[in-house]
């Protein structure tokens, strides 16, 4: 059943609190990332993509999603949780022995939601350019989404995908660049600026959509919405998402800080009280 604006809304919130619980229970963990990209996944899992249930690798005649910027565990584990992929209960088990949630998505252990492992940075671009052609050759008309950290475009593979996803027109792969400005060392501008990247995407031949309020879930909803109109035009569609690490959590805002560093008790604590439920379904 699909759930309303609000509820998702409300979602939003308990994702949050998933990710602080996971990376608070065993001090490890990328809460900054994962906070910033609460809206992204609660749109494309609540109401943009189409995918059926239960999972197949395959995936036939369904879009898939395939996360480059793999440290982002937290939320993308959450997400599927949260729209019954596997038991929220399983959350419990982040990083630890034996897991299936490990700090960076595996395939071994066959976690419903997960195609590819991702955690080497600058690769997923790739990987899911060849699925895409793959659904055309098989005359599967669904989409391919992607997501991508702004720092991770400072790897090279990722420029050299851009530009064969022009030059091949594929056309049915939606990309996303979480545009929040940091990364682990700093700001992006002071690591290695992207300069002006809208420009440089649309030089390589892609259809460049960008929305700057991206923790507003209506506003990601409708750019992401928007997108799928752009596809099936001969240009692959990328959107950049202005988003802010840390979202939700004010001390974690503001700053790369958090990128890769989890809450002790009283900051989860802190944390919680910023992210009121009336009534929380926390495992």
């Amino acid at each position: 059943m699909s759930k309303s604006i609000e509820e998702l809304k409300s979602l939003t919130t308990q994702i949050r609190r998933d990710i602080l619980r996971m990376v608070h229970a065993v001090n490890s963990g990328h809460p900054g990332g994962s906070l910033g990209c609460t809206e992204f996944f609660t749109a494309l899992y609540g109401k943009v993509m189409n995918y059926s249930l239960p999972f197949t690798m395959e995936g036939k005649n369904e879009d898939h999603f395939y996360l480059s910027n793999g440290h982002i565990s937290p939320v993308f584990y959450s997400t599927l949780a949260r729209f019954n992929f596997f038991p929220v209960e399983e959350l419990k088990t982040f990083r630890k022995l034996d897991s299936r949630l490990q700090g960076h998505p595996t395939t071994h252990e066959g976690l419903p939601g997960i195609r590819i492992a991702s955690g080497s940075l600058g690769q997923g671009l790739s990987v899911a350019l060849g699925v895409a052609q793959g659904k055309k050759l098989d005359g599967d008309s669904s989409l391919v989404y992607t997501l991508h950290g702004d720092g991770e475009l400072q790897e090279g593979q990722n420029w050299e995908a851009l530009m064969y996803a022009s030059a091949k027109k594929v056309d049915n792969i939606i990309s996303t660049i979480d545009y929040n400005g940091r990364q682990i060392d700093g700001d992006t501008d002071d690591v290695l600026s992207l300069g002006n990247l809208h420009a440089k995407l649309e030089a390589f031949g892609w259809t460049v959509l960008e929305e700057k309020n991206g923790n507003d879930l209506e506003a990601v909803i409708a750019i992401l919405e928007r997108a799928k109109t752009e596809t099936g035009k001969g240009k692959p569609v990328v959107i950049l998402l202005h988003t802010e690490m840390g979202y939700g959590v004010d001390y974690m805002m503001g700053s790369h800080a958090w990128h890769g560093k989890a809450p002790n008790d009283e900051q989860l604590d802190t944390a919680f009280k910023q992210l009121y439920l009336e009534a929380p379904a926390d495992y």
